[in-house]
């Protein structure tokens, strides 16, 4: 990951911190901020499909992320002095998870569409859609993933061998 050219010329990223069942990310978190690069994390709205990405201070910030009720850390809703990503320059580049991968670039999420209807808010934006590439196992990708119309394909998947 770290050695990929998208990663490199990316100074504004958007990563997901992981869950026990995804590619672990503490490391490429940690070289974002190695790296001097910008580093943004979600930030879902139970009960809607609304997710922001929030800037981080450091990687040691993530310690002090309140935990949901779906085991996942992120800033609280009475957190409002982090930056958001789309209110000020946009993103480089979106780390994606997924349950299922296919190799269109569909990917399968986890039913709610945060990270679509988010990626439809980037292209409003004045810099546009930022590169997506999702981090996978290689057991995760299928000949074909279900897709609607409102599923946005990302442009590039990452497993190992792959």
């Amino acid at each position: 990951v770290i050695a990929h050219p998208k990663y490199q010329e990316s100074k504004r990223i958007a990563i997901f911190l992981s869950m026990p069942d995804e590619v672990q990310t503490e490391d490429i978190i940690k070289d974002i901020f190695k790296q001097g690069k910008e580093c943004f994390i979600p930030r879902y709205k139970p009960q809607s499909n609304h997710m922001d990405m929030l800037k981080l201070s450091s990687a040691e910030d993530i310690s002090s992320l309140a935990l949901t009720s779906w085991n996942i850390l992120q800033p609280s809703d009475d957190d409002t002095a982090r930056e958001e990503a789309l209110a000020s320059g946009g993103l480089d580049l979106i780390f994606m998870p997924g349950l299922g991968f296919d190799k269109k670039g569909n990917r399968l999420g986890r039913g709610k569409g945060y990270y679509d209807t988010y990626l439809e808010r980037c292209m409003k934006h004045p810099r546009g859609k930022p590169y997506t590439i999702a981090l996978a196992f290689r057991e995760q990708i299928c000949e074909s993933v279900p897709v609607t119309e409102n599923d946005v394909p990302i442009d590039e998947i990452l497993y190992e061998d792959c």
